[in-house]
């Protein structure tokens, strides 16, 4: 029988959090330490674990047929690879950065300048688009050191927090692309394969809506219930079940949770009490 191989990070937090969204899943993986591959118990997939930067190669040659990897590698290193779905973690950005003491105004700053990067694929896109030429020395790892040793007047990084940036005493110029964990696909993928990523692709979308839900319960008094329906914006329409106590109905729906407090708040004011907020485990729409 045909496995579905999947390649993800073989440390860091991107190895964890595809770890965590492949056991939401519902998929159980017999993973030991320092093993480069392992099998699922109860679903047909292998995984492979590789360094970041290797997978992008591998799925260009149908070593794997599915990855879990940053849109900023993919971007980098992957060339047509397609993306199947956002994943929603790992977010970061990929930016340029110069000295806290630099008279940096625009990207024109940069021209002849030198830029330290481990993304000379994606920055000189960059470049090129805005109409400048600049000399790229190409790092693996500790790029934000390069300007402090005088290798560099810039450097071209992934950023999350920023406080890497801070430390060296480098700010922020330019934000050249966002990036975040993406499912992305291998061309050489088969067509029997191609039918058991439909099912994992199906139970990821099931996990990442959940993710971004809230299913909430509250008390109404009756002649408000219109009211506070208004307000909710439920999957289709909120469920109303009336109580014990005459007059009143319990009210459950499923709240996006970029909007909850704003929810919460109208609902109390519109006359809802004893709300009660659940975390959901899966959705299937």
């Amino acid at each position: 029988m045909k496995k579905l191989r999947i390649a993800i990070q073989k440390s860091g937090r991107l190895n964890e959090e595809s770890i965590k969204i492949l056991k939401d899943c519902g998929i159980s993986i017999d993973n030991g330490k320092d093993q480069l591959k392992a099998s699922a118990r109860n679903f047909p997939m292998e995984v492979f674990y590789l360094r970041n930067g290797d997978i992008p190669q591998y799925l260009k040659d149908g070593v794997v047929d599915i990855a879990v990897i940053g849109e900023n590698i993919l971007e980098e290193k992957g060339g047509n690879i397609k993306v199947a779905e956002k994943l929603g973690f790992s977010k970061c950005r990929v930016s340029l950065a110069v000295p806290k003491s630099s008279a940096y105004t625009d990207i024109k700053d940069l021209e002849g300048k030198r830029i330290a990067t481990s993304y000379p694929n994606t920055l000189q896109a960059y470049l090129q688009d805005k109409g400048v030429e600049a000399e790229l020395h190409i790092i693996n790892g500790s790029v934000e050191i390069a300007p402090n040793i005088g290798l560099a007047d810039a450097i071209c990084d992934i950023v999350s927090s920023g406080s890497t940036l801070f430390k060296n005493n480098l700010t922020e110029v330019e934000v050249m692309r966002q990036s975040e964990a993406v499912l992305a696909i291998s061309p050489e993928i088969d067509e029997k394969r191609n039918e058991i990523l439909d099912d994992l692709r199906f139970r990821i979308k099931s996990v990442l809506v959940a993710r971004q839900s809230k299913y909430i319960l509250m008390n109404a008094p009756n002649d408000k219930l219109k009211d506070i329906i208004k307000i909710l914006p439920g999957m289709r329409s909120p469920t109303v079940l009336p109580l014990a106590e005459e007059g009143w109905s319990s009210v459950h729906t499923v709240v996006n949770k970029d909007k909850f407090w704003e929810v919460i708040n109208e609902l109390k004011q519109a006359g809802a009490e004893g709300i009660l907020v659940c975390p959901i485990e899966k959705m299937v729409l």
